[in-house]
């Protein structure tokens, strides 16, 4: 497999990062502690190197109604400036990815502009399915990943750290964001000032922004909330700690809790998919068959929270047992650094899927005890 890079690439190796393979790219796993990683964005703020995510525009009079048809969701009714969580599907009903979909101002009058960004190792499929189901609408697809960086501040004193960029005047555009929206902003980077698309979104359960720039100022601008950002603040943090972030906040993540073979239903994303819209889009008929089958609600499995009784965590794959019966399989586990008990998410059979409902996960031959929790694990206060 081909090794990407990002732009971010020698910053990290700077800050002494220890890298993996993720999606075909080299990211940082860790810079020093990821516990200590995961802390700081739940206490103070932690930054994140985003740039293996795909970016792909979709613009012209069709836009919408093509959004409607290509993806699960009703992309036609987003406002502009707003953003909204969505799916792509297959004809049978499987998920080819879940990512956000951006609706910007469009610089042509009766144009429609948005903005789509698929998971790292899906991005290029992702784009090349968009284009194949752009056949007959009026829109233009253009996948732009290659020339994106997307650098996440995420935590507490996000909103802070990020307005000492930004002249005071237009504090405002920050400030009064709203959660899954987004704006152009004016970042001033090395004494220069461009406006940047930023965006009130995250994957940590925290508060924080995630900010769209072409790869040869994402150097620039990394260095410089590194810079403002005061002593204690600000905590350059890696996957490994992203990844017990989302879990905490009861996220799924492709090729864990979601998958080609799996179900919107069955890992609760039902009301995503919107079989109210008008019109046919890819999946249509296979999701209708599988709502009025009870997918994940009276027959298969469910995706599900739960909460460990003992001291040891499941891990992904770990069979989910009731009274020695296989059940379930985790697909995310680990200790909670927040919260001081193992979690994990697992899809079991509805019938065991209750709040509350006693379960055991098989750890190598070891039985320990979970009990069945609402989601998310962690909430933060406002």
């Amino acid at each position: 497999m081909t090794e990407n890079y990002t732009a971010l690439y020698e910053e990290h190796k700077k800050l002494g990062a220890s890298f993996t393979d993720f999606g075909g790219w080299q990211m940082p796993l860790k810079y020093s502690s990821e516990l200590s990683e995961h802390h700081a964005v739940r206490k103070s703020a932690g930054l994140f190197d985003l740039s293996h995510m795909g970016e792909v525009w979709i613009t012209g009079a069709g836009a919408g109604a093509f959004l409607d048809y290509a993806l699960v969701g009703k992309l036609s009714a987003i406002a502009v400036g707003k953003a909204k969580y969505s799916l792509i599907c297959a004809e049978d009903g499987g998920i080819i990815d879940d990512l956000i979909v951006y609706r910007r101002p469009s610089e042509t009058e009766g144009e429609d502009k948005y903005l789509v960004v698929p998971n790292a190792g899906n991005a290029s499929t992702v784009a090349a399915a968009l284009a194949e189901r752009a056949a007959g609408f009026d829109v233009k697809v253009e996948d732009v990943s290659s020339e994106m960086s997307l650098i996440a501040v995420q935590g507490p004193k996000a909103e802070d750290i990020l307005l000492r960029l930004v002249p005071a005047e237009q504090h405002s555009l920050v400030t009064e964001l709203k959660y899954y929206a987004a704006v152009e902003v004016p970042f001033t980077v090395d004494g220069t000032t461009a406006e940047l698309l930023l965006a009130r979104t995250g994957y940590t359960g925290e508060d924080g922004f995630e900010i769209f720039i072409e790869n040869d100022g994402a150097p620039a601008l990394w260095s410089e909330i590194v810079a403002v950002a005061g002593e204690g603040e600000l905590t350059p943090a890696g996957l490994a700690s992203r990844d017990s972030l989302r879990l905490e906040a009861g996220m799924p993540l492709y090729g864990n809790e979601l998958s080609r073979d799996g179900d919107p239903f069955a890992a609760g994303l039902g009301p995503v998919v919107a079989l109210s819209k008008e019109g046919d889009f890819v999946g249509r008929a296979a999701l209708e068959a599988k709502k009025a089958a009870g997918a994940g609600a009276t027959t298969g499995r469910k995706l599900v929270g739960l909460k460990g009784l003992g001291r040891r965590a499941g891990r992904s794959h770990y069979p989910v047992l009731k009274d020695g019966a296989v059940v379930g399989e985790v697909t995310s586990g680990q200790p909670s650094p927040t919260l001081g008990y193992p979690i994990a998410l697992a899809y079991v059979d509805v019938e065991h899927a209750e709040i509350g409902a006693p379960l055991e996960v098989d750890l190598r031959g070891k039985r320990e005890p979970f009990e069945v929790t609402a989601l998310p694990f962690y909430k933060r206060s406002k």
